[in-house]
């Protein structure tokens, strides 16, 4: 028996106007939220069910909210209860970027990378609104989840005390090339699940109910680095030269160079990846979402590929590389 979901049918029969024919699982997250497809004799909608007790919906109201006056095209809100903790929302269709990606994956990039653009430009000028900041705290509290859910949990090592002493290093290291950057608005999860290919104004965006006040590079990393399809580094960096040159344009020019951006890029993706590791190991062991440890060796990967690029990271790659190799 399902409560939430006779809750969320009584609910929508009882304070909507939605003529219901049928509803259908229609996806779940990394988080305690689940999505329904409503069937009415003509249209579609989304319900979202994020169970107060786990989950927040103010966050999602408030951040749709912002992104829709950016002319981004987010679902838009049609009911609501946030007491309750149900939503009913624009359904953006099925046509994820995942599905689509391998046909034209140049055209939707630069689709992505323009809606991007929008995003991080509007900071300076939308002051009414004020994400949380991406703190060293967070950053700290994400990459922990690499130790006590990758290393300590899945593969149950325990750390001895020097290869401790590097972690803290690698920890501060990459926290401090986090912050070092220009501060704009980050999705957090800008990748191919959560881009949504639309007949107007596309992409559709969804998942963004924890943005951020962090580093410029995050979502380029969630973007080209995606944890759920790979592209060689040299379509990469084409991309991100692409995402340089209309940056510029769109601001007349910027304070920091490609190099200095390659550079951010990949030391933001690989704090994004070692937490991660953590975070899909988490899904499993506490969540029994056991697919996503199908998505470890391409997040390992790019954890690997990162650390011969850098010598500050030479620490980290000699005391925890074989541990990662594991995940391959």
């Amino acid at each position: 028996m399902d409560q939430r979901l006779d809750s969320l049918s009584n609910w929508l029969k009882e304070q909507t106007s939605i003529n219901i024919e049928r509803i259908e699982p229609a996806s779940e997250d990394a988080s305690f939220r689940r999505y329904f497809r409503i069937f009415t004799k003509n249209d579609q909608y989304i319900a979202m069910d994020a169970p107060p007790e786990t989950e927040q919906t103010q966050p999602f109201i408030d951040v749709a909210q912002q992104l829709s006056k950016l002319g981004l095209h987010v679902p838009k809100i049609h009911y609501l209860d946030t007491e309750l903790g149900f939503i009913v929302l624009e359904d953006l269709g099925t046509r994820t970027y995942l599905s689509q990606l391998n046909d034209d994956p140049q055209s939707l990039y630069s689709d992505a990378i323009d809606a991007l653009i929008t995003l991080q430009t509007s900071v300076s000028t939308h002051t009414d609104f004020s994400p949380p900041p991406y703190s060293a705290k967070l950053l700290r509290q994400e990459m922990d989840l690499f130790r006590q859910w990758y290393l300590n949990k899945h593969l149950q090592n325990t750390t001895s005390e020097a290869s401790y002493a590097v972690w803290l290093h690698t920890q501060q290291f990459l926290i401090n090339e986090c912050l070092e950057q220009p501060q704009t608005w980050v999705h957090r999860d800008y990748h191919s699940r959560n881009l949504m290919i639309t007949n107007e104004n596309s992409p559709g965006i969804i998942d963004f109910q924890d943005m951020v006040l962090g580093p410029i590079s995050y979502d380029l990393a969630s973007l080209f680095k995606d944890c759920y399809i790979e592209w060689p580094r040299q379509k990469q960096i084409e991309w991100l030269t692409e995402y340089y040159q209309k940056f510029n344009q769109r601001m007349n020019e910027s304070n920091f160079d490609i190099d200095q951006l390659i550079r951010w890029y990949d030391l933001t993706g690989l704090q994004r990846h070692i937490k991660v590791l953590g975070v899909f190991c988490r899904l499993n062991y506490r969540d029994n979402k056991a697919h996503y440890l199908n998505d470890l060796p391409l997040v390992a990967k790019y954890v690997l590929d990162t650390l011969p690029r850098y010598p500050e990271l030479d620490g980290f790659d000699a005391h925890f590389r074989h541990l990662i190799e594991k995940s391959l």
